[in-house]
């Protein structure tokens, strides 16, 4: 099964091309700000499943640039879910828990009402509304926190701001589920593949690591692994204004991609041993 992967360069398309089932796209290859291209990539790959891993992910920049967040994230989700629709090609395209207002403590279920904080968040569900108009096989998978081995990505922020600091400033009130890319990309390929065979399973889905913890809390369990000494300091989001409005609650439901696809919440903190032993590696080689 031959799986078009939009993106290259982020976490979950790097992890996805290490695969021997998928051909990776990139801005270079086709680029989704530009109309046409991604309907052009499907019609010449002619793919049995596409996964739709690229996106405008800079947060803070969006607020500024609603227009080019809108046209990857938004229209381009629409263009490869009209071109998949109209071949019977399943499609699984990654949104984000930023399409939720990040209110109160419950996580959020896949069916609870969208009211996205910014300019991120409003890009990311239009992709979803275009997706689902559409009407082809389709899974909008919610995710939050991807961490990887490479990238830009928390992780591997406060690794490098450990190893620099005695001490760090990490908020407490955003909880959430960091979510190993690797096991994300691992959920994306195993959707596409009961999307193809089984399209009525068509519908929007969250996935997340487990379990809910506070960036704070996440923090810790990173330098103290990593074997680094600086101490986590906790501070309120309100002491770490930025452009964008984080939600605080991103914990996402996860039970009904459980049930549909038998896919379970993965532990971050198995995944995030893997990723410190990968970065281990790479460092031993150079």
């Amino acid at each position: 099964m031959t799986i078009l992967v939009f993106g290259r360069a982020g976490q979950v398309a790097t992890e996805l091309g290490r695969t021997a089932t998928t051909t990776t796209l990139g801005r270079a290859d086709a680029d989704l700000s530009v109309p046409g291209a991604a309907a052009a990539a499907i019609a010449e790959a002619r793919p049995a499943a596409v996964i739709n891993a690229a996106a405008y992910t800079a947060v803070d920049a969006a607020e500024g640039d609603e227009a080019a967040a809108t046209a990857i994230n938004g229209a381009a989700p629409g263009e490869i879910a009209r071109a998949c629709a109209a071949r019977g090609i399943p499609l699984v395209q990654i949104s984000t828990e930023y399409v939720f207002s990040g209110a109160g403590a419950r996580p959020w279920r896949p069916d609870d009402p969208a009211a996205p904080l910014g300019a991120y968040g409003r890009s990311k569900l239009k992709g979803e509304e275009a997706v689902r108009a559409a009407g082809g096989a389709h899974a909008i998978l919610r995710t939050s926190w991807v961490v990887s081995a490479h990238g830009p990505n928390f992780l591997r922020t406060m690794l490098r701001l450990g190893a620099e600091r005695d001490r760090l400033s990490v908020v407490a009130d955003q909880i959430g589920g960091p979510t190993p890319a690797r096991a994300l990309a691992a959920a994306c390929l195993s959707i596409a593949g009961q999307l193809a065979a089984d399209p009525a399973k068509s519908g929007t889905y969250h996935f997340s690591g487990a379990p809910d913890v506070s960036r704070a809390g996440f923090a810790r369990e990173i330098v103290s692994r990593a074997g680094l000494t600086c101490a986590v300091d906790e501070i309120p989001t309100a002491a770490y204004p930025t452009p964008a409005r984080r939600p605080l609650n991103s914990r996402l439901d996860c039970s009904s991609t459980e049930a549909a696809f038998g896919l379970a919440r993965p532990d971050w903190r198995a995944g995030l041993a893997e990723i410190l032993a990968e970065l281990g590696r790479a460092a031993v080689s150079r």
